[in-house]
């Protein structure tokens, strides 16, 4: 497996620890394959996370967002009921898991369910009015004020 050294970037930028820690918590997170997870663009600014949670109730499951990051728990209860059982074949997980997602600025988890097998989370990216990009309108300067009239182009009007 491939290893990144990051201590350059820490010695040489100013402000950027963030980004770093980001890129660090991406490598640690993209060795563990478990549960597996597709990420959609299903919009301008919208997605949506599928993760395989299979045998998981939505008792079980948890998500979560602080910070600009989403964490989907899953603590699996049924194990603790004392009952032994031999199995033949084991070939579902049913181990506790915990899977995080960095979000960018303003994107919001707008709703999240559970069917099939799938947890499904969407995601909008809802940007302040403040950062949205507005249109100014442009002024011709051509109308001006004489004694209390206005006048365009030469014409007066009353």
């Amino acid at each position: 497996m491939r290893t990144f050294d990051f201590t350059p970037l820490y010695r040489s930028a100013v402000g950027f620890d963030r980004l770093a820690a980001m890129l660090e918590s991406a490598a640690r997170t993209s060795e563990q394959g478990w549960p597996p997870y597709n990420i959609q663009s299903t919009g301008e600014n919208q997605y949506r996370i599928e993760v395989a949670v299979a045998g998981f109730s939505p008792e079980e499951l948890n998500v979560e967002v602080k910070e600009n990051l989403l964490t989907v728990t899953g603590r699996k209860t049924a194990n603790d009921d004392g009952v032994e059982r031999t199995f033949l074949h084991r070939g579902l997980a049913e181990r506790d898991f915990e899977r995080r997602f960095q979000l960018a600025d303003y994107v919001v988890v707008k709703n999240a369910d559970l069917a099939h097998g799938l947890l499904t989370i969407d995601l909008a990216r809802e940007l302040p009015e403040a950062l949205k990009p507005r249109t100014i309108a442009i002024g011709t300067g051509g109308s001006a004020l004489i004694e209390g009239k206005a006048e365009k182009s030469g014409k007066k009007v009353a």
